[in-house]
C-alpha cells in the first residue's frame, strides 16, 4: 500500500513522533536494569508503563501482530547461551565476551533446571573482570526470569514483563523442559523493527574492525574486496566466479544456511561466527583472523 501525504503538518507530526520514539527507547535500553534506589526503581517502572502504552497504540494497524505467539519470536533451545551456577570466574567472563550478551540464563545440572539469570553489570560490580580461576556460586547474584508456554501471545508476555519488571523469559513445554528464550528486546523488535546497538554495522558499511584481528562484516560483502582487505585468499581461483559474497562462502563451507551462534572454520584458520541469520540467509558475521594475519 502506498503512503498518502497529509501535508507539512502531518510530516511535522510524524517527525515529532519518530523523535519521541527514539528518545524513549534510548532511555529504556540504557536504564532498564532492576535498580538499587527507590528513584531508579520508579523510573524503570515508569519506562515499562510507557512502553506498554506505546506498543498498544503503535501496533493497532499491524495485521496479525496480536496473533503472534511466544514460540514465533523466541530463540530456540539450541541457540541459548547459558552458564552453570558453579563455574570459574575467568570462564564466565569469556562466555560474556564471546557471546556479546549482557544477560545469561543460569542452570543447575541441565538447562531444564534453570535458577535465574546473571547480569554482566552485577558480575562487574561484585568481582570486576580480573581473570582468575576462582569458582563462583552464581546463586548469590542471580535475578529471576519469567516462564512462558510457547502458545502465550507475545502481548501477554509483554504485559507480564511490564508488571514484574523482568526482561527475560524462558519458554517451557508442558513437561517443564526449556524450549527457548525470549527477551524484552525480542518482543519490541518483532513489533517495531530491529533495534540497533553499538555493535551493529552502519547501513552502508560492509565491515568494520571490532578489535585487532576481529572484523564485523555484513554477509553481503563482496568476497573479492574482503579478501583484498584482509590480505588472505579464501577461495581457489577456479571457484572465484561461483561465490560472490562472504555469506555465500560461509554457506558453502558448512553445506547449509547456518544458524546464529554457529562457528565455521575456514581451512586457512579464519573463523566465521554467525551473528545474525534467518532461515534463508546469513546477515552478519564476526570474522576472526589467525594470529599471523593480525
Amino acid at each position: 500500500m502506498s503512503d498518502i501525504s497529509d501535508g507539512p503538518s502531518g510530516a511535522a507530526r510524524r517527525a515529532q513522533n519518530n523523535e519521541s520514539k527514539k528518545t524513549f527507547f534510548k532511555k529504556l535500553f540504557t536504564s532498564k536494569e532492576p535498580s538499587k534506589t527507590e528513584a531508579e526503581e520508579q523510573s524503570n517502572k515508569d519506562d515499562l508503563t510507557k512502553l506498554a502504552s506505546f506498543t498498544s497504540d503503535s501496533i493497532q494497524g499491524q495485521v496479525g501482530i496480536g496473533k503472534l505467539k511466544v514460540e514465533d519470536v523466541a530463540i530456540p533451545r539450541a541457540e541459548i547461551v547459558s552458564v552453570q551456577f558453579d563455574m570459574a570466574l575467568d570462564n564466565l567472563i569469556d562466555v560474556f565476551r564471546e557471546s556479546g550478551l549482557t544477560r545469561l540464563p543460569v542452570f543447575e545440572g541441565t538447562l531444564d533446571t534453570p535458577i535465574g539469570m546473571v547480569h554482566l553489570k552485577d558480575l562487574a560490580l561484585k568481582h570486576g573482570f580480573s581473570k582468575t580461576s576462582i569458582t563462583l556460586d552464581l546463586r548469590s547474584m542471580v535475578r529471576p526470569v519469567l516462564f512462558a508456554p510457547p502458545s502465550m501471545p507475545i502481548l501477554v508476555l509483554l504485559q507480564k514483563m511490564q508488571s514484574e519488571r523482568i526482561h527475560m523469559a524462558l519458554v517451557v513445554d508442558e513437561y517443564g523442559g526449556v524450549d527457548g528464550l525470549a527477551t524484552l528486546e525480542d518482543l519490541i523488535e518483532t513489533m517495531i523493527g530491529e533495534i540497533e546497538d553499538e555493535h551493529d554495522l552502519e547501513e552502508d558499511a560492509l565491515w568494520i574492525n571490532e578489535r585487532p584481528g576481529v572484523i564485523l562484516a555484513q554477509a553481503k560483502a563482496p568476497l573479492i574486496e574482503f579478501q583484498d582487505f584482509i590480505g588472505q585468499l579464501l577461495v581457489d581461483i577456479d571457484e572465484d566466479d561461483e561465490i560472490d559474497t562472504l555469506g555465500g562462502l560461509v554457506s558453502q563451507l558448512c553445506g547449509h544456511v547456518p544458524v546464529r551462534g554457529e562457528v565455521i572454520i575456514h581451512p586457512s584458520g579464519v573463523e566465521f561466527e554467525v551473528l545474525d541469520a534467518d532461515l534463508r540467509r546469513i546477515k552478519r558475521l564476526r570474522v576472526s583472523l589467525p594470529n599471523d594475519n593480525v
